[in-house]
């Protein structure tokens, strides 16, 4: 069984390694600087997404919060990344820095696509489709983390943040790529956390935020239901900023208030 929740708490203050996925805009470029912000001088944080210019944007925020830090970025598609490239991109951004030397080493897998929202269930028999969806949301997710930890089996204090959804839990019409995909990679860090009792493990799910995914939805989604529901969140100004639900990320970081492997919502 996952451990108890003493032991989650995340001290934040200290020299950390600290790597972020989907770090060019939205809730992950947000998470990137607002997490950054409270390292110590000798941190190092690496940002990886596809949008190089998005990546540069995010580091220069950093730099202006806490210019002691180390920024590294690459842009990388994770939708075929492999393991030898994500074990380079890693070890070139440590260069001779020996891991030893961070208090803590933290993964946050924010990387996510909605996936085709256009068809429904029953239409999804595009193997092709299936596979990329996968790959990146799923597949190399697990081989990123796999190299992640390894690399930093020595460092005293470990943190796994997969970027999750209530849509892992509760079906929604038109989004049966991002369910299933949400669903499959929760379950991972679930199995993660049990068997490897001296990580920190959570799944964290923002809520319903205004980025550019919420608004693809709102615009391709087949299910007029689903649509309305993210028309009804903007005009009634309801949906979250990337800086509440990032706020929200950090107290619960910070309070510890949860079992290792655990699925904490922005609204629990």
């Amino acid at each position: 069984m996952a451990s108890s929740t003493s032991g989650t708490k995340i001290d934040l203050d200290q020299v950390a390694y600290f790597l972020i996925t989907g770090a060019s805009r939205g809730i992950g470029q947000r998470m990137a600087i607002e997490t950054a912000r409270r390292f110590r001088a000798g941190s190092i944080v690496v940002l990886l997404a596809r949008s190089a210019s998005g990546l540069e944007s995010t580091r220069a925020e950093i730099l202006e919060v806490n210019p002691h830090i180390t920024v590294v970025t690459s842009s990388v598609d994770l939708s075929n990344a492999s393991r030898e490239l994500l074990e380079d991109i890693i070890g070139k951004s440590l260069g001779k820095k020996p891991v030893e030397s961070f208090g803590l080493a933290a993964i946050v897998h924010n990387v996510g696509t909605i996936g085709n929202v256009e068809r429904k269930a029953i239409d999804m028999a595009d193997r092709q489709e299936w596979e990329e969806y996968f790959a990146t949301n799923v597949i190399t997710v697990g081989v990123l983390n796999s190299c992640f930890l390894r690399r930093f089996g020595e460092c005293p204090r470990k943190l796994v943040v997969n970027i999750t959804s209530k849509a892992c839990l509760v079906p929604f019409k038109s989004m049966g790529f991002y369910c299933s995909g949400k669903a499959a990679r929760e379950m991972y860090f679930k199995v993660l956390a049990d068997e490897e009792p001296d990580l920190v493990v959570l799944n964290y799910s923002p809520g319903p935020v205004d980025t550019d995914m919420t608004v693809d939805i709102q615009g391709r989604s087949n299910a007029e239901e689903i649509r309305a529901y993210f028309k009804g969140l903007r005009d009634s100004t309801t949906m979250l900023t990337t800086h509440q639900t990032t706020a929200k990320f950090l107290s619960v970081l910070e309070a510890g208030q949860f079992k290792s492997g655990d699925h904490v919502d922005y609204y629990d």
